[in-house]
């Protein structure tokens, strides 16, 4: 139903559809959710009510839900299928309540946005206390009424109280409808109190007309409008990130030097992402790919890294420091494509072995050829220590042996002959006589 919708005496009224069983799952997430579960077990005499009512609202067995101003109401069934209509009663505001808690709300910015995004901030409810304005329920405020014959509170209208701390955690204005407005009259009253001259207080109730333009005016003025302001230009470099140094000691589970480290980084991403989106940006197309966690660890190593945080990092990907290293080498030279083959091995089989060994025999005329050691996709000359490694797209990757480790020489290339030269140490150049 809708939010505006009025029920059959011309009051606002909403109705619910029946919500599913909530096996597995409290039934209250929020304060005031919890707040009016408290309530229940403050206003029942039997304890046993409300464990019957739990059971009830868990199993699913709660109709749809009917609010209004003062009531709300639902059929309720038991495991033998005896069905029992369930109100219970909430008393309503005063006409002098609402004048003060809608002043209260508008007096402060934070418990207007909060009402309008939802929420219902604790200090607000405090706040309308202390004026006298008690919008959760209190002892004996929770008045039931169930068709059963039972004088207080019963399974029946303990599930529904259960059921209704659900709603409440969803949309905090099924409380305010209770206490007596619907959510479009809350809020219109909000609007025209923070927006009426303080000499001209709006009177609640008072129908709410606003200003506007005629759509055929604005959409005839387009042709005149002064153009839109230009694009800012890209900053020339990423700014830095604030300074975490609070004058306290850190909480245990927070790294200020890891926090600044990874502020910067997201700087840096920021101001490349921006630059690509005015036109300016760095190569390539985005990688619009989530990253795994392997290949994050990586990037985030590329670069100038505090030793802890590098130290961090090493240990969390399993690598250690030099293997680490290497992978932020391999990054450098071609991103997730580069790092997939230097950690991955697979086998070259069919039209792909034969693809493969048809580019090797061209790249080189006859006799020239080096000789390789095949294995999988890594092709190795193992009297020079070089390497090349062919990547699921066809090109083939510089390797060189430093430190008795396999590591990245090179960028790829679709030509096997330039890429295992990208692979061979570059000649030393003659020493002269006498130096």
């Amino acid at each position: 139903m809708s939010r505006d919708e009025h029920g059959p005496e011309g009051g606002p009224e909403r109705t619910f559809a029946a919500l599913p069983p909530a096996r597995g799952r409290g039934f209250a997430r929020t304060w005031w959710g919890r707040a009016w579960l408290a309530a229940l077990e403050d206003a029942a005499l039997e304890a046993a009510a409300v464990k019957a009512g739990r059971r009830l609202a868990r199993a699913g067995e709660v109709g749809a839900l009917t609010v209004r101003p003062g009531r709300v109401t639902a059929v309720v069934r038991e495991p033998k299928g005896t069905a029992h209509r369930a109100d219970v009663l909430l008393p309503e505001l005063s006409e002098q309540e609402w004048d003060r808690f809608v002043d209260l709300a508008v007096e402060q910015a934070g418990h207007l946005a909060a009402l309008l995004d939802g929420d219902l901030p604790s200090h607000l409810i405090e706040d309308a206390a202390v004026r006298g304005i008690e919008l959760l329920p209190g002892l004996g405020e929770l008045e039931p009424e169930c068709d059963c014959g039972a004088w207080d509170h019963c399974g029946h209208t303990a599930a529904l109280c259960h059921q209704v701390a659900r709603l409440l955690d969803e949309d905090p204005f099924v409380l305010l409808l209770m206490r007596g407005r619907g959510e479009s009259t809350v809020l219109r009253e909000l609007h025209q109190r923070s927006t009426a001259p303080p000499d001209e207080p709006a009177a609640p109730g008072e129908p709410y007309e606003a200003e506007g333009v005629d759509a055929a005016e604005a959409w005839a003025a387009a042709d005149i409008l002064p153009a839109l302001p230009a694009l800012p230009a890209v900053p020339a470099a990423p700014g830095g990130p604030p300074s975490y140094d609070a004058g306290t000691a850190p909480t245990p589970a927070v790294d200020p030097v890891a926090l600044r480290y990874l502020a910067g980084r997201t700087a840096q991403d920021a101001h490349r992402l921006l630059g690509r989106a005015l036109g300016n940006g760095g190569p390539g197309e985005p990688d619009h790919r989530a990253p795994t966690a392997a290949e994050d660890v990586v990037r985030l190593a590329d670069g100038t890294v505090p030793d802890a945080v590098a130290e961090r990092l090493a240990e969390g990907s399993g690598r250690g420091r030099e293997g680490l290293a290497t992978a932020v080498r391999a990054w450098r030279l071609g991103g997730p494509a580069a790092l997939a083959v230097l950690d991955e091995e697979w086998p070259v089989q069919g039209a792909a072995l034969a693809r493969a060994r048809a580019a090797l025999d061209s790249a080189w005329e006859t006799g020239e050829r080096p000789s390789f050691r095949p294995e999988g996709n890594r092709w190795t000359v193992p009297d020079e220590g070089v390497q090349l490694r062919l990547g699921p797209d066809g090109r083939w990757w510089p390797f060189r042996t430093e430190g008795g480790h396999w590591v990245p020489a090179g960028a790829p290339d679709r030509n096997p002959a330039t890429a295992l030269a990208a692979a061979r140490p570059a000649p030393q150049a003659p020493v002269p006589r006498g130096a």
